[in-house]
């Protein structure tokens, strides 16, 4: 394989996702990925040591578990912006010729015949593999404090109906949701979805940009981070430090946090008792 990284066309990765892949049961084809593939500037090795270290540290039944351990460490060692991150070609690459073990690690179904799902592999943002993680630690890190992070990953209803809202885009929006985890407001996936489609829904009347501004992210901070990455050594038994370009803005978050609190008591789904 290439000492970089690729970048595999959505339309080409589609062409060897067939059923066999996809259960696992036929190899995927290595060189025709690698020459379909456009060079990229990342070191592969870095990347794909974070892989197999969650595979040892993690047993198959706790592979949910991580998520939350990945997550941080995969946007510290990947430095992209978000430019570069909204590109699918790089995650296609990594699922389909860097690390397409994981993914069925990670991902295969307990079905008759288990499978993984093709959006695993190249799908959108909120759903591949590896770019959910990714997006998951850039919307939700504080600044460089990637906790929040481990507390969105923690729950895979954030991961799956939290990360694709647009509202999270807003960095006070994000923290306040965390708070509430953290705080143990909201516990179970179905408060998590009924908390999510109560700000989204007020999101379409109230401008939380408005109502809780926030602070510019420092550009130039987080392009050195970027840039700085020759010579850092990645933690894997404490969080990283991500780029210092700012926190939301606290009173914003405090602001918001209440906001949603309140969204959250006055529905009578989310908290009632289980039988």
């Amino acid at each position: 394989m290439n000492t970089t990284l690729g970048l595999l066309p959505d339309e080409a990765a589609g062409r060897f996702l067939n059923a066999g892949v996809l259960e696992n049961s036929e190899p995927l084809p290595f060189a025709a990925i690698e020459q379909m593939s456009e060079p990229a500037r990342w070191e592969a090795e870095p990347v794909r040591q974070l892989f197999d270290e969650a595979m040892k540290r993690f047993l198959p039944a706790e592979r949910t578990s991580a998520d939350a351990w990945l997550a941080p460490v995969l946007h510290a060692t990947l430095r992209l912006t978000r430019r570069e991150a909204s590109d699918s070609r790089i995650w296609n690459f990594l699922a389909l010729r860097l690390a397409p073990d994981y993914v069925f690690w990670r991902h295969l179904s307990r079905g008759n015949p288990p499978t993984v799902s093709r959006t695993r592999f190249s799908g959108p943002f909120h759903s591949q593999a590896f770019a959910r993680l990714w997006w998951a630690a850039e919307l939700f890190r504080d600044g460089s404090d990637y906790e929040p992070v481990v507390v969105a990953c923690n729950n895979q209803d954030v991961l799956n109906t939290v990360l694709r809202l647009d509202v999270v885009l807003h960095r006070p929006t994000a923290q306040a949701i965390i708070r509430l985890l953290s705080a143990d407001v909201v516990r179970t996936g179905r408060q998590v979805n009924a908390l999510a489609q109560a700000v989204n829904a007020a999101g379409s009347t109230l401008s939380y940009e408005a109502l809780a501004p926030d602070t510019p992210r420092d550009m130039d901070a987080h392009h050195d981070w970027i840039e700085e990455l020759e010579g850092v050594l990645v933690p894997y038994d404490s969080l990283p430090a991500g780029p210092s370009d700012g926190r939301a803005r606290s009173a914003s978050v405090d602001a918001l946090t209440g906001l949603f609190r309140q969204l959250f008591a006055e529905i009578p789904s989310a908290n009632e008792q289980p039988d």
